[in-house]
């Protein structure tokens, strides 16, 4: 059997352990990295080489600086403001929920801009009488949506920058530049959802005191410091985007981070609390994968097929 064939089979086992979440996600990923290196695929000092990546750092700072827009409580007051200048009513709410969800969530955590208005949404559907699981549905499509419109929105958009340069092609995607689809995308499936999905959308009531799971619950901060977050994003973002000579992602992702802690937007505790190791250790096992299969000819066989 060739190493191509073998490499195949290790990639359906991950797959299909993917699926199943049989095993934590992490554990899989760095399971078929280990599996690599012992099968011969890839040298044995590379089976970890995921961990040094830079895309790595980049994910992790990111996920400290939007952290602080959580912890300062800043998204959960951009959140209520927007909403509830949108309304009571069931369209109204619905594009509220929608907008400020997709444009949060293309800098910040999908994840956590959902959870931080997850009760805003339940507080208002309870007064006015709405279904709360019509506005929910909706909310969730949005923050997933919103989260391709930037490079730093959605770990996969990181990554496919993150192949560009690891296959040493020097014109990779810029910032903004995933937003000449990801806007398009995330403005048609908002109307979809106006127009045509809320008639499939499910009517199940939920109370506004329902007991939510959050990602991260704000603390008991000052304007100031919400103000402080605002503006290290805003800096981040705009370092990001234009592109400053000498500055790399890496580098204004981590900078952010730290002036974030040190002006006590969060501590630091919560600022390793805040990284999402699952996505690290996810980028970091199937990298040394992706290797494998580029080595073995897994890849060409594929493309071949």
């Amino acid at each position: 059997m060739s190493p191509a064939v073998k490499c195949l089979i290790l990639l359906a086992v991950v797959a299909l352990l993917f699926v199943t979440e049989l095993i934590p996600l992490a554990i899989t990923a760095m399971g078929g990295a280990i599996a690599c290196g012992l099968l011969g695929f890839i040298p044995a000092k590379q089976v970890f080489s995921g961990l040094s990546n830079s895309t790595v750092v980049l994910f992790a700072g990111m996920f400290v600086v939007g952290a602080a827009m959580f912890y300062t409580g800043l998204a959960q007051k951009i959140g209520n403001t927007v909403v509830h200048f949108c309304g009571t009513g069931e369209n109204s709410l619905m594009f509220g929920l929608m907008f400020v969800g997709a444009a949060l969530s293309s800098v910040l955590s999908n994840t956590g801009t959902a959870a931080c208005l997850l009760p805003v949404a339940l507080g208002i559907c309870s007064a006015a009488k709405i279904p709360a699981s019509r506005q929910l549905m909706p909310l969730a499509f949005a923050c997933g949506l919103g989260g391709i419109i930037t490079m730093v929105g959605t770990p996969p958009n990181i990554i496919a920058n993150g192949a560009l340069e690891a296959a040493g092609i020097a014109d990779k995607f810029g910032f903004f530049e995933f937003a000449w689809i990801g806007i398009p995308v995330t403005v048609a499936g908002i109307i979809y959802m106006m127009f045509l999905g809320k008639y499939l959308l499910p009517k199940a009531e939920l109370d506004a005191d329902q007991e939510i799971e959050q990602e991260v619950e704000a603390n008991e901060t000052s304007a100031s410091k919400q103000v402080v977050s605002g503006v290290i994003l805003l800096l981040v973002v705009l370092t990001m985007a234009i592109d400053i000579k000498g500055v790399s992602l890496e580098m204004a992702a981590i900078i952010g981070a730290i002036v974030c802690v040190l002006t006590g937007c969060l501590t630091e505790k919560q600022a390793y609390a805040s990284i999402d190791w699952v996505t690290i250790f996810l980028f970091a096992g199937m990298m040394p994968v992706s290797t494998a299969m580029d080595k073995t000819g897994a890849g060409k066989l594929i493309a071949e097929w």
